[in-house]
């Protein structure tokens, strides 16, 4: 990417809230225990098949929570995408640049980052919107929004039912997690609102619950 795809501003800042200091830590603490640096595709293994399908052969791609880098920074990068991540956690991009040497990343809190309008091919947001305050997600959907080309694709994993809560010793390790989620209507509300249209949708189980998953397009005509 050049110089002027990549942030163009941030808000003015503000002390980081307990709330997000939990993530920030917890994924600081937990990194290894959430993800193994030759951890495969496993379960996102489609979704990444179909994305890089629907994506242009010089497409760029957004990967919001980009954790480690594995699996979807470095497959797309290495399907010969241009490739740029962010996650809270400081752990994790130390990681993901040294795992996917290809593609740039940046630590940075994805409700206070400022992109260029129109500059991805598509925007990925997989097990990230839920670990941000609730009233923060729908602007940040709407900023996805204004970064994603016309035509350009939102794959997302969002809450089902709505909650929000901590867990102590979180995969059982020495740091607690933190979540807020709406129910699926909130997201697809939130989506639309954003000026995306919802394309498919489905639920991805884990445990007692699950998470919705959705794909969702700029029109091309916006």
């Amino acid at each position: 990417m050049t110089v002027a795809d990549g942030p163009v501003g941030f808000p003015a800042d503000e002390d980081e809230d307990d709330r997000t200091r939990l993530v920030r830590e917890g994924y600081d603490v937990l990194s290894y225990r959430y993800r193994g640096d030759d951890a495969d595709e496993g379960g996102y293994a489609p979704w990444l098949a179909t994305l890089k399908d629907r994506l242009p052969a010089d497409g760029r791609v957004l990967d919001v929570g980009c954790g480690c880098g594995v699996p979807v920074a470095r497959s797309l990068a290495d399907a010969g995408f241009t490739v740029r991540g962010i996650d809270i956690s400081e752990t994790q991009i130390e990681r993901a640049r040294r795992l996917v040497p290809t593609a740039l990343f940046m630590q940075a809190d994805a409700t206070r980052i400022a992109f260029a309008d129109e500059v991805f091919d598509a925007v990925v947001c997989l097990y990230s919107l839920i670990h941000m305050r609730l009233e923060k997600q729908p602007k940040l959907l709407r900023h996805i929004g204004q970064w994603l080309r016309p035509g350009g694709w939102l794959l997302a994993t969002a809450g089902s039912q709505a909650w929000t809560g901590t867990e102590e010793n979180w995969l059982g390790g020495p740091a607690p997690m933190w979540w807020s989620q709406g129910d699926t209507a909130d997201y697809r509300s939130w989506l639309r609102e954003a000026g995306l249209e919802i394309t498919e949708e489905g639920f991805v189980p884990e445990g007692d619950g699950g998470h919705a998953l959705f794909w969702a397009r700029k029109p091309a005509w916006a």
